[in-house]
């Protein structure tokens, strides 16, 4: 795994073999930047990453110096792999947090330009996943959620759905929220 943008690009990333993850693929994780890079200025943007699983996500907004990226993931291994590679990179915007993503979401009072969830393929619960972040009022007026998930998905019929796009056998759907917070 490499880190494909900003300050820390080139930079290669070596996961321990026994985390139970499937990190984004490099050409998929570039397209899903380039279309980010047309909406965002990432220096301005607070990032929530559930399922972080080795962190691949949030390194690559950390090395685009965001604001503050929150990486949730279940696995204390993988916490702990996202905090060792925090530090040595240099990432002070960047912290892991150890907590399942529907609970965290349940208790999270922070407001973010971004949700991007990458749980596994099979995750039984992945289709709850949208209503659960529209639900926990976290996203703010024109935040998009990032669902990461396979063909066999399709979230076309929810109210904030605005588009998906295909990488081989990464999809990426995604959700824009329309209105402020009451």
């Amino acid at each position: 795994m490499r880190i494909i943008g900003g300050k820390n690009q080139r930079k290669q990333i070596i996961a321990p073999a026994n985390l139970p993850v499937r990190p984004t693929t490099d050409m998929s994780k570039e397209a899903l930047f380039n279309i980010l890079n047309n909406y965002f200025d990432f220096e301005e943007m607070n990032v929530l990453d559930l399922y972080a699983g080795t962190g691949n996500i949030s390194y690559e907004f950390a090395s685009r110096e965001a604001r503050e990226i929150i990486a949730v993931d279940i696995n204390n291994n993988c916490v702990q792999f996202i905090r060792k590679t925090t530090s040595l990179l240099g990432f002070d915007t960047l912290r892991a947090v150890r907590a399942e993503a529907f609970h965290f979401l349940s208790i999270c009072k922070a407001d973010f330009d971004l949700v991007f969830a990458d749980p596994p393929y099979n995750f039984d619960h992945i289709a709850q996943i949208p209503q659960k972040v529209f639900d926990a009022r976290i996203l703010k007026p024109g935040a998009w959620l990032v669902v990461e998930h396979g063909a066999d998905i399709d979230f076309s019929s929810h109210e904030f759905f605005k588009e998906v796009r295909r990488y081989g056998k990464v999809h990426f759907s995604i959700f824009v929220n329309p209105e402020a917070h009451d």
